[in-house]
């Protein structure tokens, strides 16, 4: 019988052909959420998902978009965040 802690659907449950021939469950830890936009909630393309500790191995680059940002607010948000700073500006 599998380890209690095991059991839940905490971890994700992966098929592993081993060396051997046979195939083996092995348990997982589960990705985090994908990163959604702060006004919107659309999912943010171009930003890491994986786990905290993956994440963290990767260059600032890898993780999220380099523009204005990049990580926070989808494009289209973006867009319109600066514009209606620009009109602040003028006021």
């Amino acid at each position: 019988m599998v380890r209690g802690n095991k059991r839940s659907r905490t971890f994700r449950r992966v098929y592993v052909k081993t060396p051997g021939g046979k195939t083996v469950l092995h348990y997982r830890k589960r990705k985090s959420a994908k990163p959604q936009c702060g006004a919107c909630g659309k999912v943010l393309p171009g930003v890491a998902r994986g786990r905290i500790t993956d994440i963290k191995k990767m260059s600032k680059t890898e993780r999220r978009p380099e523009r204005p940002f990049g990580g926070a607010l989808c494009s289209e948000c973006m867009r319109m965040h600066l514009k209606a700073q620009a009109r602040k500006a003028y006021v």
